[in-house]
């Protein structure tokens, strides 16, 4: 598909995003978005997990454009925590932390604001420009990989996350065989056979992605908290209405254009998320401003390149998830479970089979960018306030919601009983420091993993070569083994380095 044919197909989307029921779901998914992404701990994850069943009685296009507004949204308020109350709502706004809350301190919460808020304009506008560019051609390229090609692909998924996600690679992988097993709860689907059903007929069908993403996420994170309630919380710093002035955006636009561009590549390939670009970002701020004296004690280019990159970067997971089926971030996972409920299968066919849709929620992207800072920067005071909710209140009043979107899946008892038992083992994850995002993408990539071996293995007649017998698999199985062997690598490396120094002398 070439340039103007995107382009034509983009304008038809936004012949469908602007119409007056749309904008208005737009404006509904940024304002729920953002008031739920600010609340502390809430990321953009739990707000579009949280919000997931609010969109079951809207049709696809309707509740994906809320959720464009809702993911949108979330990420400005997971930066509004970290600058005001230095508690990141997401891992991605943990950097924004390190200069927004002592830029805060200083009496610059505004200005911290307006840089984060429009830093994910910018950052999304361009990355979402590029997807509109990239997406339909690596769907293009995507249509001829086989079984044996896709499954080595979702092999690089499971390792790139379990690998850079958490403090330890076991704990990694133990998170992923926790979603494998979840995801093999069910009747097989090639033999029919039960599987860890239990002899329950409930679970035939296996557990519903968004029970467990609901679990994990939403009531696993409410037990954590409620086991760790400070009896004095923190107060959030006083704020004003967002702005910038001159000498601000002479410091601001260009971090602001540079991450973008370190955003959107990283974002695209399987590689756990924003949190490595929003750091190569600040370290790049950090080498190339003028002011290095301030980075540490509230310099706004950490601000403003961060922000943009985190934005830019979710462009890029949009990219994957739509054209491969690939989610590598918690909030793409839940956005595919969303497409999976409405009987829609994100890939290579996605463009072609679900071209209306993918193309409004492509243009309500660009929407819900222009409604983030209409609706949010004059609203950032409010946002605020929302920070004083007592957080006793603020996570009975998430396990309530939690319940009622797990009830309203099926109308079965049964449902929040596996929401609370999965919120349970999301509690422990926490507290053996296990990443839940590793577990998420077992329980959706694990059954279409397995399915693509087992495809795999029957064109072979059951030979194991059948797995590496294209070009594609092979170099993505070599790159999954150097990202396994990087840490023995990179100590065997200097000091053999070290060995020829002495050698030498």
């Amino acid at each position: 598909m070439d340039v103007a044919a995107s382009l034509s197909n983009l304008f038809d989307g936004f012949g469908t995003a602007l119409t007056p029921t749309n904008l208005l779901f737009a404006a509904i998914g940024v304002v729920l978005g953002t008031a739920i992404g600010v609340l502390p701990g809430i990321g953009p994850a739990m707000a579009v997990a949280l919000l997931l069943p609010v969109t079951y009685g809207l049709d696809p296009t309707g509740a994906f454009i809320m959720f464009a507004g809702i993911y949108y949204g979330g990420m400005f308020g997971g930066s509004t925590t970290s600058i005001l109350l230095n508690t990141p709502g997401e891992s991605a706004s943990v950097v924004t932390a390190i200069e927004g809350y002592p830029l805060a301190k200083r009496g610059r919460a505004p200005q911290a604001l307006a840089a984060a808020a429009i830093g994910n304009f910018v950052g999304g506008l361009l990355g979402t420009i590029a997807l509109v560019l990239l997406a339909p051609v690596v769907a293009s390229l995507a249509v001829d990989i086989g079984a044996p090609d896709y499954f080595a692909v979702m092999v690089l998924a499971f390792v790139a996350v379990t690998s850079v996600l958490g403090r330890s690679r076991v704990r990694g992988f133990a998170s992923l065989l926790i979603g494998l097993t979840f995801g093999l709860i069910g009747l097989d689907q090639m033999t029919g056979q039960a599987r860890l059903t239990f002899g329950s007929l409930h679970l035939a069908d296996g557990v519903d992605v968004v029970i467990v993403a609901v679990g994990l996420f939403a009531v696993g994170e409410a037990l954590w908290v409620a086991a760790h309630l400070r009896q004095t919380p923190e107060k959030p710093l006083p704020t004003g209405t967002p702005w910038l002035g001159r000498e601000d955006l002479r410091r601001t636009w260009k971090p602001w254009l540079r991450g973008s561009v370190i955003g959107y590549p990283f974002g695209s390939i399987p590689a756990g998320g924003a949190e490595i670009p929003t750091f190569l970002s600040y370290v790049a701020e950090r080498r190339l401003s003028k002011h290095k004296d301030e980075f540490g004690k509230g310099a706004i280019e950490g601000v403003a390149g961060p922000e943009s990159t985190a934005s830019a970067s979710a462009a890029g997971t949009l990219t994957t998830m739509l054209t491969l089926g690939l989610p590598t971030t918690a909030v793409t996972a839940v956005m595919l479970a969303a497409f999976q409920q409405y009987g829609i299968q994100p890939g290579p066919l996605l463009f072609e089979r679900e071209g209306e849709l993918v193309w409004a929620l492509i243009a309500s992207l660009f929407v819900g960018l222009v409604l983030l800072l209409v609706i949010n920067l004059p609203m950032a005071p409010l946002w605020a306030k929302l920070l004083r909710i007592p957080r006793p209140y603020l996570y009975a009043g998430i396990l309530f919601f939690a319940s009622v979107g797990a009830y309203s899946v099926g109308g079965q008892v049964i449902d929040l009983l596996l929401l609370f038992v999965i919120g349970v083992i999301g509690f422990v994850m926490r507290r053996f420091g296990l990443p839940v995002l590793p577990a998420i993408i077992g329980v959706i990539l694990g059954p279409a993993a397995e399915l693509q071996m087992r495809r795999a293995l029957q064109i072979s007649n059951g030979d194991l070569v059948g797995l590496v017998n294209s070009p594609m698999a092979v170099t993505v199985y070599v790159i999954v083994a150097l990202i396994l062997a990087w840490p023995l690598l990179r100590r065997v490396l200097p000091r053999g380095r070290t060995e020829e120094k002495v050698m030498s002398s």
